[in-house]
């Protein structure tokens, strides 16, 4: 067997990783404990959050799920490898202490960022502090190290949203930083957010906006040092590692799967013939660490992938819907507050109005029973933030996007026998209803709290669960015939004809 040469590459480096407590930066670490267990020091970037000291934050590392299969076959001792430094990348010179910067500077080989702010509904303030300024700050530092083998970003494909067509490419900046950051300094909120959708033109958001103008200030590096650009579509939960359908991350079909294996989420809105971008999040990982290899042995330069199956193995939710549902019924939650059943629909307005009958009266029934019973009404709130949600959601929704990788395509085929197993990249393997059964069991593993120790009682419910939802039917439909019998003033037996047409009409919302 051949050696490999990206973990040869990283043992005995150092690292200085921003964003390693989010989805990818804790699955990187993952990734590097396990498999190149003679990596340096890993520095990792951290805030205190919620009263709680970056020590103390570190110590809860253990116990996170994603190092289960880690520990199984290696003592605790691999976390003293991780070495936490204050601060926050929205802060100027990100909030480092002089002592803790000079050491970043003596003795960190490889820096990959990959702290940004995920949230749509953010305005410009926060988001070019974090996204804009942050990747500046970290880009300076870069600049100060002195032995800086790779720098290695974590963009997003949909910095260029714009396009339809992507390529591996840096696009012209759609406005001058300066001008953005002086604004942003400068003017109010209510200021600010009168101007926001002139500023950002045709860009769908202020995160696609500003995450676009951060590879920019990567860029001003690129004749410095080696540089990658990594572009992700919509991470999702792990192909392979550490184990098939790992998440943390509640974003995309990990939200929603989620919502309906619980029976909460019952229609969703999709163009189920369009692409659909996803990526599970240990390819990206392997991507990460496979680019920033790449990168320093060239030499020189800046490198961009995308790290996506759109043009390689797309993945359409036609693929899915007419097995969908025996999913979420052969795994079935013992927590389940409905029946468990899930139905595509083609546009907003019809997913709005089938949300009134399907989603809120339900749930205002549910949120009665909760009352009741002591807990706390949770359903009609929940269904009415995704409702607010939806309008800034529908460009990706229902926009097909194609992210060009004959970039990514090379670098797997550079990798030898042995990196492209233990670094795999290539997405083409990708069998996509199978992989679909691992998220839903990682949804109901990781973010459903549920093991397969209750998959027996949860299938004995989720039976029970089908018969009230058999009952409940028959009710509204019972309900409506009496109301149109009331309205026209004739019988019962007289409006029994509208019954067929009032199921049909209730199946469709």
């Amino acid at each position: 067997m051949e050696e490999s040469q990206i973990k040869a590459f990283y043992s005995g480096k150092n690292l200085f990783i921003t964003g390693g407590t989010g989805f990818v930066g804790l699955c990187l670490i993952e990734k590097m404990l396990r498999t190149i267990p003679d990596v340096g020091k890993i520095y990792l970037l951290m805030r205190p959050k919620k009263g709680k000291e970056i020590a103390d934050r570190l110590q809860e590392f253990p116990a996170n799920p994603v190092f289960e299969h880690l520990l199984q076959n290696t003592s605790k001792d691999i976390f003293n490898k991780l070495v936490p430094i204050s601060g926050d990348v929205g802060v100027e010179n990100l909030g480092i202490n002089d002592n803790d910067r000079q050491i970043l500077i003596d003795e960190v080989n490889i820096v990959i960022h990959s702290a940004a702010t995920l949230d749509f509904e953010e305005n410009l303030r926060p988001t070019v502090k974090i996204n804009v300024l942050g990747t500046r700050y970290v880009m300076d530092l870069c600049q100060q190290i002195k032995n800086l083998k790779v720098m290695i970003h974590v963009s997003s494909a949909y910095v260029n949203s714009y396009l339809k067509e992507v390529d591996e490419k840096v696009y012209d900046r759609p406005a001058d930083p300066e001008n953005i950051i002086n604004m942003v300094n400068t003017l109010t909120d209510d200021a600010l957010n009168d101007v926001e959708r002139l500023i950002l033109k045709n860009h769908p958001n202020t995160y696609t906006f500003t995450k676009h103008l951060a590879e920019h200030e990567v860029k001003k590096c690129e004749a410095m040092f080696p540089i990658s650009i990594v572009r992700p579509t919509m991470i999702v939960a792990a192909l392979k590692e550490p184990v098939p359908g790992w998440t943390c991350s509640k974003v995309g079909p990990q939200g929603f799967l989620m919502g309906a294996a619980k029976g909460v989420v019952r229609r969703l809105p999709i163009a189920k013939e369009n692409i659909a971008d996803y990526i599970p999040v240990d390819i990206v990982v392997n991507q990460l660490l496979a680019a920033g290899w790449n990168a320093a042995r060239q030499n020189s330069g800046l490198q961009v992938y995308h790290c996506s199956t759109s043009t390689q193995n797309p993945f359409r939710w036609s693929i899915l819907e007419s097995v969908v549902n025996k999913i979420l019924t052969n795994y079935p939650l013992k927590s389940a507050v409905w029946y468990p059943h899930l139905a595509f629909v083609r546009s907003l307005w019809l997913f709005r109005l089938s949300a009134i009958f399907i989603h809120f009266f339900p749930a205002v029934l549910l949120d009665m029973l909760l009352r009741i019973t002591g807990g706390k009404p949770i359903l009609f709130r929940l269904h009415k933030n995704v409702w607010n949600s939806l309008s800034r959601l529908e460009v990706f929704i229902f926009t097909e996007w194609k992210f060009n990788n004959p970039r990514t395509r090379e670098l797997s085929a550079m990798m030898n026998k042995t990196d492209s197993e233990l670094f795999d990249i290539d997405v083409s393997k990708i069998y996509w209803e199978e992989y679909f059964v691992k998220l839903h069991l990682g949804v109901r593993r990781y973010l459903n709290k549920e093991t397969e120790k209750t998959l027996a009682a949860a299938k004995t419910k989720n039976n029970i669960l089908y018969y009230v939802h058999i009952i409940w039917q028959v009710m509204i439909l019972g309900l409506l015939w009496v109301i149109i019998s009331w309205v026209t003033g004739l019988g019962l037996t007289q409006t029994s004809w509208v019954i067929p047409p009032i199921y049909l009409l209730y199946s469709m919302l």
